[in-house]
């Protein structure tokens, strides 16, 4: 089989993928120089260090000074499962399960923390369950943006959450690991928030962030689990917030080189105009893509509805007149290819659909991708799907 022309123009940097995502433009490794390895993290210098990187955070996503803001290990993970551990169990439990870690969320709460009353609100990939079915008076555990489905709850420009009232009687409790720093958050309306350095701020993984509202921090307080929580999601000490954990602290050891590398992406997002200046690059970045989307005859979005696409990351879905005799296993054998082809090439690594979504493509569009290099995107894209055939 002769191959179709390669296109003349590459993606200088071939970095898409949805986790770990790409680094800040100019990014180099000689840029963690000043990093304190070898240093104490509880030293006054490893701790002016922790308490710069939760000070910056909390200006450029414009955090409440009434929300406390930790740093945990685990990365996003290990910040929902101490959020859950610690303060889950007085009411009832509504999850919305429409991407693969809102169902992980569900099993949790059933078969790790064994609540008795926790009700899956479910969609299968691609759309948004019916917000309406969630009641206040029960605490709800929920994903503002789920990577793997390419689904957010409707928000628009301004911080949505008006499904949320204000005078709810229980918990929310938000994984917004890839809404941060890409979405405007309604802080007012998160009890407990979470998120993750690897996402929009192009960071490294391993290391969480909770930011626990005034309600949170008082069900923490007031409440105490049936069940032993393990240390590293202890959020409180004899009754009180832990100040080892709260006031710049740690639960644990963390990695100082990952540190120095947030307070990189941070600086850089703060030179950029901060938080507006991400969603902009974010909006042009989707906007691109979108457009080629709507040509295409061969992929489609995985979310029909618009209002339910987050501005990153953009889910794909191979269907269109070019693939009307292919089953299910032949797309998904034929968007590997695709993908493979691709990082075979350099000028695309890691955009296969999440393992368990429906099969397709998965572009990260945050505002750490430049739009020069996603705008080189689809000429490739077609040119790989035309090699597959």
């Amino acid at each position: 089989m002769t191959l179709p022309p390669k296109p003349a123009l590459r993606p200088g940097r071939p970095f898409f993928s949805s986790g770990p995502c790409a680094k800040p433009p100019g990014w180099e490794v000689s840029e963690l120089s000043a990093a304190l390895t070898g240093r104490y993290h509880r030293s006054d210098a490893g701790r002016a260090r922790l308490q710069e990187l939760v000070t910056k955070t909390r200006a450029l996503l414009g955090i409440p000074e009434s929300h406390r803001i930790a740093i945990v290990p685990g990365s996003d993970t290990g910040a929902v499962e101490a959020a859950m551990w610690n303060l889950l169990g007085p009411r009832g439990l509504d999850v919305l399960a429409f991407d693969y870690f809102g169902q992980e969320w569900a099993r949790d709460a059933i078969d790790q923390l064994r609540l008795p009353d926790v009700r899956a609100i479910s969609a299968p990939y691609g759309e948004m369950p019916d917000l309406s079915q969630w009641d206040p008076a029960r605490d709800l555990v929920f994903t503002w943006t789920g990577t793997t489905a390419g689904v957010c709850v409707p928000s628009g420009d301004w911080p949505g959450g008006d499904w949320i009232p204000k005078h709810r009687q229980g918990l929310t409790i938000c994984d917004a690991t890839a809404a941060v720093f890409a979405a405007e958050l309604p802080w007012d309306r998160l009890d407990a928030a979470t998120f993750s350095w690897q996402k929009a701020m192009g960071g490294e993984a391993q290391h969480g962030m909770l930011v626990l509202g005034p309600r949170g921090v008082e069900r923490l307080l007031r409440y105490t689990p049936d069940w032993p929580v393990p240390k590293l999601f202890r959020l409180k000490k004899n009754n009180q917030l832990d100040p080892m954990l709260w006031e710049g602290g740690v639960i644990n050891t963390p990695s100082m080189l990952c540190v120095e590398d947030a307070l990189f992406s941070l600086a850089w997002i703060e030179s950029i105009g901060g938080l507006r200046g991400m969603i902009e690059r974010a909006k042009a970045n989707r906007a691109t893509l979108d457009k080629w989307i709507a040509w295409s005859d061969w992929v489609s979005h995985l979310p029909v509805r618009p209002e339910i696409r987050p501005l990153t990351p953009v889910a794909m879905r191979l269907e269109g007149s070019k693939l009307k005799d292919l089953d299910e296993d032949e797309k998904r054998a034929r968007a590997k290819a695709i993908a493979a082809l691709l990082e075979a090439e350099g000028v695309a690594f890691d955009i296969n659909a999440y393992r368990t979504a429906p099969p397709g493509l998965r572009v990260w569009t945050g505002g750490t991708v430049e739009l020069a290099d996603i705008s080189a995107l689809p000429a490739w894209l077609d040119w790989a799907f035309a090699a597959t055939e």
